[in-house]
């Protein structure tokens, strides 16, 4: 009899768990209604069924509540409870492990839990779901059946999604590589202990990295990757609430900035100390060094959307140059790209991120031609919503990224490209990145190679020298050597 209470005890207060969960995330989600719609459209896994799922998500939790509260319906409603639950915890599963990106789609103060916590806390209800099953239910056979078949379901229901979304990434493009033998092979690897590094510049013998999570460092490794050196720097005024601190390394001097501030800090490597060389400049999203008194960057136009501009550190002029990004849909979202300067030739390209398209001009940002990835998307395949009640504009879908990274030296533009060509191996997709190879001189595309992950690792940033291309792979820093007929390519002033 004692038992037999402790046992109801048990499954109704499992229940009323579920039943908090269930209102409480339902409640959340249509109360923020047009950001958990836009969060679920940038699903890589669910974008494609945002339509139903924005509905129909919210709705089967509060019927699931529903379920549980009535006595009658509290068997049924349970097991299909923790069917749901185990369905969410397979989904966050392949996000953190096969995803291209982390998107979010939760609402209230599960939205403020990280990825892997939220992983454990399904499990958990998953485990409660199950334990309350196991009391509820005294026919083993019966028991065992139906949630095998609850748990399977859910598993192959998700899974599928997920194939399906590689079939989309995976879509064959018209457009063929050229492979030719060895062009790039690899030479080096060097551990860099943290996975917060990027490129911030180079000179005869030596590359400088820059550390997100240590901003005023500056981290000398030799070309060989044998040698390396770490010292801070000091910034003069430190009165500035830094928001997106940057570091730019060009021989004989650096330079920090913070476009979001904004304000540009210039040093001599021989000396360490950063000095405020701005006072009245516009905020900027992205910038690139010229010399030691100009930047290309990246600002905004009255229409919030993305205008091209040099700078000049010692007048403070800003001279911007409207006719170059071509709006499609936004000016913001589809004009987005990467900034990149070759010294030798006095050029500046800009790639696009969302389109087979990049600009040439001179370092004044007069337009000299437009070129073109060797890729078919003209047209950028983005889907963008206004969330109100977080005043800003974001992806309502997965942007199809045609241009992921782009490193540029004297004519050469490297690019990883994030689209197969017509008869590369999908395994090879899985396993390595294509980096395309161009001409910005002849606006002519040159031949393509692989970079293997390294640890399972994507590239996190790229640079390139007269004969080693160098990748950052999470903690991993590899460098790869051109071959002759590679190098052969390359043209200087």
């Amino acid at each position: 009899m004692m038992y037999t209470k402790f046992k109801n005890i048990v499954v109704l207060l499992v229940c009323y768990l579920y039943v908090l969960l269930f209102v409480y995330a339902a409640v959340s989600k249509l109360i923020d209604f047009e950001n958990f719609k836009v969060q679920l459209g940038q699903s890589p896994l669910l974008s494609a069924f945002a339509g139903y799922l924005v509905w129909g998500v919210p709705l089967l939790e509060l019927l699931l509540a529903l379920m549980l509260s009535i006595s009658r319906y509290r068997k049924i409603g349970l097991l299909f409870s923790m069917g749901l639950m185990v369905l969410f915890t397979v989904y966050i599963y392949l996000i953190l492990n096969y995803s291209s990106f982390i998107p979010c789609s939760c609402g209230g103060v599960l939205e403020q839990m990280s990825w892997t916590q939220h992983l454990y806390f399904n499990i958990g209800f998953c485990l409660l779901g199950l334990l309350a099953l196991s009391l509820m239910i005294a026919d083993r056979i019966y028991l065992v059946t139906r949630i095998v078949a609850v748990f399977s379901l859910s598993v192959v229901l998700m899974v599928g999604l997920f194939h399906k979304s590689e079939e989309i990434l995976y879509e064959r493009n018209n457009f063929v590589r050229r492979f030719p033998p060895f062009p790039a092979q690899r030479d080096q690897v060097m551990e860099l202990q943290a996975n917060s590094y990027y490129f911030a510049g180079k000179s005869d013998r030596k590359l400088y990295l820059g550390n997100i999570t240590a901003p005023a460092l500056i981290t000398e490794i030799d070309t060989s990757l044998q040698i390396t050196r770490s010292y801070p720097f000091q910034i003069t005024d430190t009165l500035f609430k830094f928001l997106n601190i940057k570091l730019l390394v060009e021989p004989p001097h650096f330079f920090v900035y913070d476009g979001k501030v904004p304000c540009i800090f210039k040093g001599k490597l021989d000396q360490l100390q950063a000095v405020l060389q701005t006072k009245t400049i516009p905020s900027f999203t992205k910038a690139k060094v010229v010399d030691s008194t100009t930047f290309i960057i990246r600002t905004l136009n009255q229409s919030r959307e993305n205008l091209l501009a040099t700078l000049d550190i010692t007048t403070q002029k800003v001279q911007t140059a409207p006719p170059l990004l071509e709006k499609q849909l936004d000016g913001l979202f589809d004009t987005d790209g990467i900034l990149n300067y070759s010294s030798s030739l006095e050029k500046f390209v800009y790639l696009y991120y969302y389109r087979n398209e990049y600009i040439i001009t001179d370092k004044h940002l007069n337009l000299i031609d437009r070129g073109h990835t060797i890729d078919t998307t003209t047209q950028a395949a983005i889907k963008i919503d206004y969330v109100k009640s977080k005043n800003e504009r974001k992806f309502s879908a997965p942007p199809l990224m045609v241009n992921r990274l782009s490193a540029l030296h004297h004519n050469l533009l490297f690019v990883n490209s994030t689209l197969p060509s017509r008869y590369e191996e999908k395994r090879m997709w899985k396993n390595a990145h294509v980096i395309d190879v161009y001409d910005v001189l002849s606006k002519s595309y040159l031949m393509s190679f692989y970079v293997y992950k390294v640890d399972g690792a994507k590239i996190d940033d790229m640079y390139v020298t007269d004969t080693h291309l160098y990748v950052i792979f999470g903690t991993k820093l590899v460098s790869y050597r051109f071959s002759p007929e590679l190098i052969k390519h390359f043209k200087r002033k």
